[in-house]
C-alpha cells in the first residue's frame, strides 16, 4: 500500500476528536496531527439525549469546518463517526443532512456493538494486548462501552446507556450535587450493568483497560496527586481500587462546580460532568471487580483509521 493519510474523526457527546495519520506502506500508521473541541450535543433540550439544537448543530459545523481544512492540508480522506448522541436523536437525519450540506463530510452513525469493538482495537494497539484476556472500559458522554477480549479478539461487547454528560443532565441538571441524587445516580448504573444482556459477570482476565476521556481525567488527578504534577504520557498510566475511590470522595464531597474546580489535577473543561463519570468508573469497579485499571491512549478513532486500512488494504 502506498504512503498516504487518513483523517477519523469521532463526533462524541461530549466531545469531537481528530486525528491524522500517515499510513506506511507496511500497514501500520503515524499520528501527524490532532485536534479536541469540547461540544455537548443533545444536552441543551429535550428529555435526555433525544434532540441536537440549532445552536449545537451550528457549533458542529463549525468545528467540522475546521477539521475539515486541516485534513486538506494532509490531503488526508476522512472518515466521519457519530456515536451515542446523534445515534438517539429524533432530528439526526436532519443533522446528517446539514452537515454533508455545509462541510461536505458524509457521517457514519455506528451502534454501541461497534463502537465498543472500535474502542478495543484502538486499545489493543497501544498497549500490544494480543496475547491477554483484558476487560476494556470507556466512559463516554452517552453510553459506556465494556469489552472483554482475549488474544486481540472481543469475547463480548456491552454498550450501556450510561455516560457521564447523560447523567450529568439527568442527576446533575445545574451541576450541583446532593447525596440523595448521587444515590439515585449510582442505583441506576448499577440496574443498567446488571440488566445488560452481553456482559458476562465473573469472567477472568489478566488485567483491566480504562479508555477516553472521563478515565483519562481520573488518571490525570491521581497522578496529580501521587506526583504533584500533571501527567505529559498517561498511555500506561495504572492506578489502583483503592486510588479510584479516593478520588471519587474528595470530588463529591464537593457538591458546587465551583467548589470542584479548585481540586488540584482536575480538567476545567470536565469539572462539571465528572462526578457521574466518577460515579460510574466506581460502580464498574465493584461490578466487574476490578482492582487496577492501565490507561490506553488510543480508543475509538484510532480504531476507526485501523479499521479503515483493513478495509482498504
Amino acid at each position: 500500500m502506498a504512503s498516504k493519510h487518513i483523517a477519523a474523526i469521532d463526533m462524541g457527546t461530549n466531545s469531537f476528536h481528530l486525528i491524522i495519520v500517515q499510513v506506511k506502506e507496511n500497514g501500520t500508521f503515524k499520528v501527524v496531527d490532532r485536534e479536541r473541541e469540547v461540544i455537548r450535543l443533545g444536552s441543551s433540550q429535550g428529555k435526555d439525549l433525544s434532540f441536537i439544537s440549532t445552536e449545537e448543530m451550528e457549533q458542529a459545523i463549525k468545528i467540522l469546518r475546521r477539521f475539515k481544512k486541516l485534513a486538506e492540508y494532509y490531503k488526508a480522506n476522512i472518515r466521519a463517526v457519530a456515536t451515542s448522541a446523534v445515534r438517539e436523536a429524533r432530528n439526526r437525519d436532519d443533522f446528517i443532512r446539514s452537515v454533508k450540506e455545509l462541510t461536505g463530510i458524509k457521517v457514519e452513525i455506528i451502534d454501541g456493538k461497534h463502537e465498543a469493538e472500535l474502542i478495543f482495537a484502538g486499545a489493543n494497539k497501544s498497549l500490544e494486548l494480543s496475547n491477554k484476556t483484558v476487560l476494556c472500559i470507556d466512559i463516554g458522554g452517552g453510553s459506556t462501552e465494556i469489552i472483554l477480549g482475549k488474544d486481540g479478539r472481543s469475547v463480548f461487547t456491552a454498550s450501556v446507556k450510561a455516560g457521564a454528560v447523560r447523567l450529568s443532565k439527568k442527576f446533575f441538571p445545574n451541576y450541583i450535587l446532593t447525596e440523595e441524587t448521587i444515590r439515585e445516580c449510582e442505583q441506576l448504573i448499577k440496574e443498567e450493568i446488571n440488566a445488560d444482556p452481553d456482559i458476562i459477570f465473573n469472567k477472568k482476565y489478566d488485567f483491566a483497560v480504562g479508555t477516553s476521556g472521563t478515565i483519562q481525567s481520573v488518571a490525570a488527578m491521581i497522578h496529580y496527586y501521587r506526583e504533584g504534577e500533571r501527567a505529559k504520557v498517561l498511555n500506561g498510566f495504572s492506578f489502583t481500587k483503592e486510588e479510584l475511590f479516593k478520588i471519587t470522595d474528595e470530588v463529591l464531597s464537593k457538591k458546587t462546580l465551583e467548589e470542584r474546580l479548585k481540586i488540584k489535577g482536575i480538567e476545567e473543561k470536565r469539572a462539571d460532568i465528572i462526578p457521574a463519570g466518577l460515579i460510574i468508573l466506581r460502580q464498574i469497579f465493584k461490578l466487574l471487580k476490578i482492582e487496577n485499571m492501565t490507561v490506553s491512549d488510543f480508543a475509538l478513532r484510532e480504531g476507526i483509521i485501523l479499521e479503515t486500512i483493513a478495509e482498504e488494504s
